[in-house]
C-alpha cells in the first residue's frame, strides 16, 4: 500500500469514479463505522482485553483470531445488532475491520467453529475472579458508588429437551448449573430454563456481578451466596442490600445482620404481620394514623403520587423495623386490578351460562355446576366480591309413545309421555359492601429493614429505586434478545451469558456517561427521536441508531494507491461524539 489520504466524505460525482482513459481500474468499498469508536473507547477504559488475556488459558498459536478478540467481537455484536453466532463473520465483514481489532485476512476465519472454541476457552477461566477483576477496575475508572446495591433474578428459557443438562455436572473441573423446568418469569412453564441473578449499583444502575443457578432454584436460596460475593467485592459489609420479598427469609436476614450488613426488602404476604394488618385495615381502619412522607407532582402541578406511613413504627417477630407504606398510585392500581378481575369473572360466568343453556349441555347435576363456578372463583380470586345463585329448573320434553289402532283402520290414537330433566341457570350480583370493604386495604405494603438510622422516607426512596433492575432485564431480553438460547453445550451457554453481562455493563456505562455529560453541559434533552424530537434520558440503543449512518469509503486504484472518504457527521452525531469523549475530527480514522 503506497499512500492513504483521509478526507471528509461528500457524495462523489459518479463521473469521477468511472475508469479514466488511461485504463486505471478504480474499486470503491464501503464499510460501516457507526458507533464502534464510542464502544471501543469504553472497552479501552474498562480494559476488557487486558483483563481477559490475564484470565484466559494460554493461547493456541494456531488460532488466527485470538480468543480475547473473538470475545470482544461478540460483545460488540450483541450491543450493535445481535446477529446469530454463526453469522458473526458476515456481520464483521460489513464494518471497518480495524475498528474490530481485525485484519482483512482474519475475516474468513470468523466461522461458528471459531466462535464456539472461544466460548469454550472463556468457560475455562475462573468466572468469579474474572468478574471481580472487571468490576473492581470499572468501579475505580468510573468512580461508581457501591454503598447501595440492588439484586434480582430472571429466567433464561431454552427450546429443546436438554436431557444431558438436567443435573449439575462437572465440566473440565467446574460445576455447571442445571437446565430444568421451574417457575417461569417469562410465563413459559413448558420450557426449561436457567436462573440469571444480577446485582446493580444505585449509581446509574451499572451491573457489578452476575451468576447463574439451576432453573428450578428458588430465589430465597441465592441471596446468602450473592451477598458474600458482594461483600468481598466492596471490601465492606455495611453496604445497603435491596431485593424483593424472597430476601425476607429468617436465614437470609439473620446472615446479613450478623455480618454487619444492612438490607431493605418487602415482607411477604404470608407472614403473620401482613395478615394482622390486613384484618385491621378491613375491620378497624379508623384505628390507624397515617402521616405524609412526600408527594410527587407533574410539570403542571397535578398530584401524581402520595406516600404515607403509620405514625408509630412496628417491629417484626425477628426484631427488624417494620414500616407500613400507603401509596396513592398503588391504591388506584389495586382497585383497577380488582375491577378487571371482577369483569373477567363475570365474563367467565356468562360463558358458563351459555353452556348451561345449550340443548346439548351435559351439566345436569348441581354439584358439577357448583364445581365449575368454584373453579372460576379460584382462577380469578373474587369469591368474596360476587354472589352467584345456581337456579335449578325442570325441562319438560314430550316424547311420542306407541301408536294404538281402533277397529277402523283409518283411525289411530297416539300415546304421548313426558321426560323431565333438570337444567340450571346462573344469576349473580356484585356485593357492594364487600367491594368497599376490600378497598380499605388498597395501596398498603410493608417494608422491613435493620437500619436504625435511615428515616422512613429514606427507606422508601431507596426501595423505590429497585425497579431499575427490571429495566436492565428488559434490555437484556429485548435489546439483546438473550432468549431463547439454541446452544446445546452448557459450558458454552454459561460463557455466552458472561458475554451478555459484559455487553450490559458497557451499555449502562455509555448511558451513565452520556447523561452525566448532559448534566454538566446543562442540556435538558437531545434531539435523538425521529423528526428531531427531544429525548431527556437517552439510551445506548438510541445512540447506536443515530450513529449508524457513519461509514468509510475506500477508493483503491490499480497501483494499490488508496484514498479514504468518510461520511460527514450530522450536528447531532458531532454532539454525541463530544459528549462521549470522542473527537469528531478523528472519529473512525484509526483504532
Amino acid at each position: 500500500m503506497k499512500r492513504r489520504k483521509a478526507t471528509a466524505y461528500h457524495a462523489p460525482d459518479p463521473a469521477t469514479l468511472a475508469p479514466k482513459a488511461t485504463g486505471r481500474e478504480l474499486v470503491l468499498r464501503s464499510s460501516t463505522i457507526g458507533v464502534l469508536p464510542i464502544i471501543n473507547r469504553f472497552l479501552d477504559r474498562c480494559r476488557l482485553r487486558e483483563i481477559l488475556q490475564r484470565h484466559l488459558p494460554a493461547e493456541d498459536r494456531r488460532n488466527r483470531v485470538p480468543t480475547a478478540t473473538a470475545i470482544l467481537l461478540m460483545v460488540r455484536n450483541i450491543l450493535v445488532s445481535r446477529e446469530p453466532l454463526y453469522g458473526i463473520g458476515q456481520w464483521a465483514a460489513s464494518f471497518v475491520p480495524e475498528l474490530l481489532d481485525l485484519h482483512e485476512d482474519q475475516l474468513k476465519s470468523l466461522n461458528d467453529d471459531r466462535v464456539g472454541r472461544a466460548l469454550d476457552r472463556l468457560f475455562d477461566a475462573d468466572f468469579p475472579a474474572l468478574l471481580m477483576d472487571i468490576t473492581r477496575h470499572v468501579v475505580g475508572e468510573f468512580e461508581l458508588d457501591l454503598s447501595e446495591l440492588h439484586n434480582d433474578s430472571t429466567t433464561v428459557r431454552f427450546f429443546g429437551d436438554y436431557e444431558e443438562c438436567e443435573q449439575p455436572q462437572s465440566r473440565r473441573g467446574k460445576l455447571t448449573a442445571a437446565i430444568r423446568h421451574g417457575h417461569s418469569k417469562d410465563h413459559r412453564p413448558d420450557l426449561k430454563q436457567l436462573l440469571y441473578i444480577l446485582t446493580l449499583t444505585n449509581d446509574g444502575g451499572v451491573p457489578v456481578y452476575f451468576t447463574t443457578d439451576d432453573g428450578d432454584k428458588n430465589d430465597d436460596q441465592t441471596h446468602i451466596a450473592t451477598w458474600n460475593v458482594l461483600r468481598q467485592l466492596t471490601g465492606r459489609a455495611d453496604f445497603l442490600y435491596i431485593a424483593d420479598c424472597k430476601l425476607a427469609s429468617a436465614d437470609n436476614l439473620a446472615h446479613i445482620s450478623q455480618q454487619g450488613g444492612r438490607f431493605i426488602t418487602v415482607l411477604p404476604k404470608n407472614r403473620s404481620e401482613p395478615r394482622a394488618m390486613h384484618a385491621t385495615l378491613l375491620d378497624q381502619p379508623d384505628s390507624l394514623r397515617w402521616v405524609l412522607l412526600y408527594e410527587v407532582h407533574d410539570e403542571d402541578g397535578v398530584l401524581r403520587q402520595r406516600y404515607q406511613t403509620l405514625r408509630e413504627e412496628q417491629l417484626t417477630a425477628d426484631g427488624y423495623r417494620l414500616l407500613w407504606i400507603h401509596s396513592m398510585s398503588k391504591a388506584i392500581s389495586d382497585d383497577a386490578g380488582r375491577m378487571k378481575a371482577l369483569q373477567r369473572t363475570m365474563d367467565d360466568l356468562g360463558k358458563l351460562r351459555i353452556r348451561l343453556q345449550s340443548p346439548r349441555s351435559r351439566m345436569r347435576q348441581y354439584a358439577r355446576v357448583a364445581k365449575e363456578v368454584d373453579a372460576i372463583f379460584e382462577r380469578r380470586g373474587t369469591r368474596e366480591l360476587l354472589h352467584v345463585d345456581i337456579i335449578e329448573q325442570e325441562q319438560v320434553t314430550p316424547t311420542r309413545g306407541q301408536t294404538r289402532q281402533t277397529q277402523s283402520r283409518s283411525s289411530t290414537k297416539k300415546k304421548y309421555t313426558c321426560e323431565i330433566k333438570p337444567r340450571f341457570d346462573l344469576s349473580w350480583h356484585v356485593d357492594a359492601e364487600q367491594l368497599e370493604r376490600a378497598r380499605r386495604a388498597d395501596g398498603v405494603f410493608p417494608l422491613i429493614t435493620n437500619d436504625r438510622q435511615m428515616t422512613a422516607e429514606e427507606v422508601l426512596r431507596a426501595y423505590k429505586r429497585q425497579p431499575v433492575i427490571e429495566k436492565r432485564f428488559s434490555q437484556f431480553k429485548s435489546d439483546f434478545h438473550v432468549a431463547p438460547v439454541y446452544l446445546k453445550e452448557i459450558s458454552r451457554i454459561e460463557s455466552l451469558l458472561c458475554i451478555y453481562f459484559m455487553a450490559l455493563l458497557l451499555q449502562t456505562l455509555i448511558e451513565r456517561e452520556l447523561r452525566g455529560a448532559m448534566a454538566e453541559a446543562d442540556l435538558e434533552s437531545l434531539p435523538l427521536y425521529p423528526e428531531g424530537r427531544p429525548c431527556r434520558r437517552p439510551t445506548t440503543r438510541r445512540v447506536i441508531d443515530v450513529m449508524e449512518s457513519l461509514s468509510r469509503h475506500r477508493l483503491t486504484k490499480s497501483d494499490d494507491e488508496t484514498e479514504d472518504l468518510y461520511t460527514d457527521p450530522t450536528p447531532i452525531q458531532r454532539q454525541l461524539m463530544k459528549l462521549l469523549g470522542n473527537s469528531p475530527a478523528s472519529y473512525g480514522r484509526s483504532r
